[in-house]
C-alpha cells in the first residue's frame, strides 16, 4: 500500500559468527575458484578440517560495495567476501523455541507452488499467444513462470503443422525422446498398444511412471478436434496431495512409503520402476506425484501392507476424482499445453472414434525450462 513502509535489508552477519567451514568452501578468490566459469578448484577433503577466522576485517568489496577481507587459520589463506553476498546466503538462526525454517527450493516441490483447485483459476488460465511468446522475451519469461509455479501454460495459435510440437519444446529445452519416438500421435489407431490410442475415456493419471526419471514435461498440440467428446482434463497433484495429508495423514504416509511397481511391454519394449505414488524430499515437501491405474502392475508386499496401501490409494483416487479439482477445457486446434508431468495428471473424456481428432505429443524435461527461465531473468535484469 502507499506510504507503506519498506522492510530494511537484513545487515550483513560478521564473518567470525558463521560456521567456519562452510564460510571457507565458498571463498570466491581466483585460487579457490575458476575466474571463467565460478567452479570450484579444490576437494572439500583439501581444505583444513577445522579452519578458524584468524583475522577480519572490513574492506570494500570487489563489487564496490562493503565487504570483508578473511584470513584464516592454520593455511593463512587469505578471502574477500561482499557484505551483499554474505546477507543473501548467510544462514539464519531461529529464535529460541522455534523451529528452523525450511530450506530454499529448487523450484520443483510444493514449497515453491501455487497450489489450485479448478475455481482457483476461473477467469485466469495461464496463457499466451505464440507469436507474443516467440517475439517477446516477457511473455515468454510469463509462461515459462507459469509452468513452474502453476504447473501448466496453454499456448493459443500455435501453427498446425506436423511436428509443430517439437518446435514448441525446443523454445525451452530439448526433446525427451522415448519408445514412442520423437513425438507420438494421439489419435485412433487399428491396434493401439496404450488406450490413449483409442477413443476410450482417461481418467486422470501421469504418464510414464513406469520409467525413472520420468518425462518432466508432456507438450500436446491440437491439429483437429472435431470428435464428439474428446475434452481435456488437468489436476493439481500437489494440491490433491496435500488435501489428502491435511484430511488423512496416515494414508498420506503409507504412499509415501510404500513402493508401488509400474510396468509397460510391448512387442519391442518392456519399462519398469518402483516408486511410491506420492514422493517427498528429505525435509517432507510434496515433490512428485505418479499416478497411473493403467500401469500399476501386481504389487508383491506383505498382505498387512497391502491391506494399508489399498486403503490409501482408494482414498487418494477418489480424492483426484473430485470434479471441484479438475480443470475442464477443449482444446481447439492451434492449441498446445505445456505441463509438468511430476505435477499434474491428466484427463479426457470419451470421444466418438468416428470423428476427427487429431493431437501430436512429445516430452521434454523441466531441467531445461527451468534453466532457460533464469537465463530469461537474467537477461531481464540487465536490460
Amino acid at each position: 500500500m502507499p506510504g507503506t513502509p519498506t522492510a530494511a535489508p537484513a545487515p550483513a552477519p560478521v564473518p567470525a559468527d558463521l560456521p567456519a567451514l562452510w564460510l571457507r568452501d565458498n571463498c570466491p578468490c581466483t585460487e579457490c575458484r575458476d575466474p571463467r566459469n565460478g567452479q570450484k578448484l579444490f576437494q572439500i577433503t583439501e581444505l583444513p578440517a577445522r579452519p578458524a577466522v584468524g583475522e577480519a576485517r572490513s574492506l570494500t568489496a570487489a563489487d564496490g560495495g562493503p565487504g570483508w577481507q578473511v584470513r584464516w587459520e592454520p593455511d593463512g589463506h587469505l578471502s574477500h567476501y561482499a557484505d551483499a553476498w554474505l546477507a543473501e546466503h548467510a544462514p539464519t538462526t531461529p529464535a529460541p523455541g522455534a523451529a528452523a525454517g525450511p530450506a530454499v527450493g529448487d523450484g520443483r516441490t510444493e514449497a515453491d507452488k501455487e497450489l489450485w483447485a479448478a475455481a482457483d483459476l476461473a477467469g485466469r488460465l495461464p496463457e499466451a499467444d505464440w507469436d507474443a511468446y516467440t517475439s517477446s522475451r516477457e511473455v515468454r519469461e510469463q509462461a515459462l513462470a507459469d509452468v513452474v509455479r502453476l504447473g501448466f501454460v496453454l499456448l493459443r495459435n500455435v501453427p498446425c503443422r506436423d511436428r509443430m510440437v517439437l518446435d514448441v519444446a525446443r523454445t525451452f529445452g530439448f526433446v525427451r525422446e522415448t519408445n514412442y519416438g520423437e513425438l507420438f500421435e494421439v489419435r485412433v489407431e487399428a491396434d493401439p498398444n496404450n488406450l490413449a490410442f483409442t477413443g476410450a475415456r482417461i481418467t486422470p493419471h501421469t504418464d510414464n511412471p513406469y520409467r525413472d526419471p520420468v518425462p518432466t514435461l508432456q507438450l500436446l498440440h491440437c491439429l483437429t478436434n472435431e470428435a464428439r467428446g474428446g475434452d481435456s482434463g488437468l489436476v493439481d497433484g500437489f494440491h490433491a496431495a496435500a488435501l489428502l495429508r491435511a484430511q488423512d495423514p496416515e494414508a498420506f504416509a503409507v504412499l509415501t512409503r510404500v513402493p508401488v511397481d509400474f510396468a509397460f511391454a510391448d512387442a519391442r519394449t518392456e519399462l519398469r520402476a518402483q516408486r511410491p505414488l506420492i514422493d517427498v524430499d528429505p525435509l517432507g515437501r510434496i515433490r512428485e506425484i505418479r499416478f497411473n491405474n493403467r500401469s500399476i502392475a501386481t504389487l508383491r508386499q506383505p498382505a498387512a501392507v497391502l491391506e494399508e496401501f489399498y486403503d490409501a490409494y482408494r482414498t487418494f483416487a477418489e480424492l483426484l476424482q473430485r470434479p471441484s479439482l479438475q480443470l475442464d477445457f477443449r482444446l481447439a486446434p492451434g492449441d498446445c499445453v505445456v505441463f509438468d508431468n511430476t505435477r499434474l495428471l491428466h484427463a479426457r473424456t470419451a470421444f466418438a472414434e468416428s470423428g476427427a481428432r487429431h493431437l501430436q505429443g512429445t516430452y521434454a524435461d523441466l531441467d531445461g525450462l527451468l534453466s532457460s527461465l533464469a537465463v530469461l531473468r537474467r537477461e531481464g535484469a540487465r536490460a
